[in-house]
């Protein structure tokens, strides 16, 4: 009798060495007890399920699944443990393998642990088939294994089947609510998340930190501020607010809801700020183009110790593109090669952004052949990239290796194409993929494609036919369109139907000062001093204000910006004295000032010095002082560049022998040689 005894002590014992040596992450020691306990064969299946325990919870779940293997008897506890162990170490597959070679029997645990296995790996089927085991063994009610068969459907995006098994839920479940939200806010389903929230608002003093994540979710994704504001109430009477998780969505609620400044209070104060808290608010600031702020908010989290991560660098990269910072930009590309961040999708496209959209398209397509997996937001950019560069042809071109790769366009992929389109005046063309392939692949029209045609016709001078074109595809409330039109009257100096346009755009937007401003120049190109008069006069009337010319360049780690006509420049001398050089130069070789640019009535001498201090001439002139020989120089204008501007800066890149880009309100001017991207239209 002693020695049955004798055993069950020294199993009792050898129990809890090895849940001793599981806590403190002690592998040694739990290995030579398992040694111990080989030679002197005290083995039944509670130790076994221990060691397979120990082995798992010290990150060895190879071993463990060698234990479980070797067992003679295996239980329901046995396989919870090891499919558990495969779980934490993310390898669902095996842990779904796990039940081919079942010979024990399947309790709710082990059955909830294979369905959340099939919702990791997003195995449908076979979720489906642990579902109707549960059903017909009598588990499907059981709350572990609901909950997991209800995060299964939400997983594997099939919001039907979930819901039905949400309906038959009886009472309040955090678990269950949270996963319907989730499950309808990932599938872009917005009107299925807001039913599910209308039923917990009733139920607010059962709702977890997750429920509020969730919630929070729903209204950032409606940019719902009122409710958002209510929940964030709710989670200030429970301190949840103090919850890194919760305060992180209600950062990234209030930053989609345009409420910045409330989303930089939540996360001020927040007692401990992680990588995703401090994202969030980053990501705040950028949605709403306070780009400098959030490269503040990027060097603040690194002086605070915290590492960024992919998501991080993305939003870094993408507020550098925002500023087209091309030399803060190449930093943080050389950071995240450091880092290893390089081969992550959403970094390499955040990178292609940025140097796209500073200028430096070559940077942009270096980044793009690199990638080992592209995706259709890379194709995308390259795309676009190319065709706001004037590289129409590139454009096309990434498109037609962008099918031939069987990636199927997007939305975005056919607007990048169709203004290709319109700047190789490629009719016929733009209209098979507007009213066939965009057909095919399942792509309904919309504006901004309506726009790019309307934009096409314009620039071969079918006017008449865009005015049609506008009105019979009912974008006749789309200011964007009309104000092309209106542009390209100007351009073909076809001023009747300028005037008819300008009409037009009033009536829907009367307080449009870029109507007002083309408006004027047309008048001013023919001389009708009478008309530009008029149109000041009107805009006096409805106080609009013409906003001044502002253009600003990066030299060095310092921003200059520059106004139209400013005299206040710390190196005003410098510049003014460059300016004259540069005029004299350009003049020498076929510059006339273009004085139907200048809307005033003055003399010609008054107005060629109006023309000399026009912003980007000035910030221009300042880059040729401080750059050196042969460096490309890179401007920014808050407006569209002018007629006498474009033709000057042309012939400065003669004279200079320098590549110029200008990126103004519309598009970029890559400069060289006297030849622009935009073959002179824009």
């Amino acid at each position: 009798m002693a020695r049955p005894c004798g055993a069950a002590l020294q199993r009792h014992a050898a129990v809890a060495v090895l849940r001793a040596a599981a806590a403190a992450g002690d592998l040694s020691k739990g290995k030579a007890l398992h040694a111990r306990l080989i030679t002197a064969a005290h083995f039944d299946v509670v130790l076994h399920n221990n060691l397979i325990s120990f082995y798992a919870k010290c990150g060895r779940v190879g071993l463990a699944r060698t234990v479980f293997d070797a067992m003679p008897f295996r239980n329901a506890v046995s396989a919870n443990l090891l499919m558990s162990g495969y779980a934490s170490s993310g390898r669902h597959k095996e842990s779904l393998q796990l039940l081919r070679v079942v010979d024990f029997g399947m309790n709710e645990y082990v059955l909830s642990a294979a369905v959340s296995a099939t919702a990791n790996v997003r195995s449908y089927d076979m979720g489906r088939q642990c579902h109707g085991y549960a059903v017909k063994a009598g588990f499907a009610e059981q709350r572990y294994v609901f909950n997991a068969v209800l995060y299964m459907y939400c997983q594997c995006a099939h919001m039907e089947d979930a819901s039905k098994v949400f309906e038959s839920v009886s009472g309040f479940d955090a678990f269950a609510f949270n996963s319907m939200i989730n499950g309808y806010l990932d599938r872009g389903q917005l009107d299925g998340s807001l039913g599910i929230v209308r039923n917990m608002t009733g139920e607010a003093e059962k709702w977890d930190y997750v429920s509020y994540v969730a919630v929070l979710g729903h209204c950032a994704s409606m940019k719902d501020s009122v409710l958002g504001a209510q929940v964030h109430a709710q989670a200030l009477k429970k301190r949840l607010e103090l919850n890194v998780y919760v305060g992180s969505a209600l950062v990234d609620m209030y930053g989609k809801c345009d409420h910045v400044h409330d989303a930089n209070r939540a996360f001020e104060v927040l007692p401990e700020k992680n990588v995703v808290s401090w994202t969030a608010v980053m990501t705040a600031y950028t949605q709403n183009e306070l780009y400098e702020d959030a490269l503040q908010l990027f060097l603040d989290m690194e002086m605070e110790g915290v590492q960024p991560n992919e998501f991080t660098y993305a939003v870094a990269l993408n507020s550098c593109a925002g500023l087209a910072a091309l030399r803060t930009g190449n930093a943080l590309g050389a950071c995240v090669m450091k880092t290893g961040h390089w081969d992550h999708l959403l970094v390499s496209n955040a990178l292609m952004n940025m140097y796209s959209k500073s200028g430096s398209i070559e940077d942009a397509h270096r980044v793009f052949i690199s990638m080992p997996l592209r995706d259709v937001v890379s194709w995308n950019l390259i795309i676009t990239g190319y065709a706001h560069h004037g590289l129409a042809r590139e454009g096309m071109e990434a498109f037609h290796s962008m099918l031939s790769a069987a990636v199927i366009p997007s939305y975005v992929t056919f607007v990048g194409v169709l203004s290709a389109c319109a700047q190789l005046g490629l009719v016929d063309e733009a209209f098979y993929y507007l009213n066939t392939m965009m057909k095919e692949v399942g792509i309904t029209p919309g504006k901004e494609h309506y726009t790019c045609m309307v934009g096409l016709l314009c620039r071969v001078g079918r006017l008449d036919e865009a005015e049609r074109f506008i009105v019979n595809n009912c974008i006749g409330t789309d200011v964007v369109a009309w104000r092309s039109l209106l542009n390209s009257c100007q351009v073909y100096k076809n001023y009747g139907l300028g005037h008819r346009v300008a009409e037009q755009i009033l009536q829907l937007e009367p307080s449009d000062v870029g109507t007002y401003v083309l408006l004027s120049n047309m008048y001013a190109k023919a001389n009708r001093w009478d008309g530009v008069v008029k149109v000041r006069k009107h805009m006096r009337e409805r106080a609009v204000r013409k906003s001044p010319g502002v253009s600003w360049i990066h030299v060095g780690s310092d921003v200059h910006v520059f106004t139209s006509e400013e005299k206040v420049h710390p190196q005003m001398d410098q510049i003014a004295k460059k300016l004259e050089e540069l005029i004299d130069q350009i003049k020498a070789i076929g510059y006339v000032p273009n004085f139907a640019v200048v809307l005033h009535d003055i003399d010609d001498e008054r107005k060629e010095e109006h023309l000399m201090y026009h912003s980007e001439k000035l910030a221009l002139a300042f880059g040729l002082i401080h750059t050196p020989k042969g460096a490309t120089i890179h401007i920014m204008k808050n407006l569209r560049i002018c007629d006498d501007c474009h033709v000057a800066i042309k012939l400065i890149s003669v004279v200079t022998s320098r590549k110029i880009v200008v990126r103004d309100a519309v598009r970029f001017h890559c400069i060289e040689g006297g030849i622009c991207s935009c073959n002179d239209y824009w």
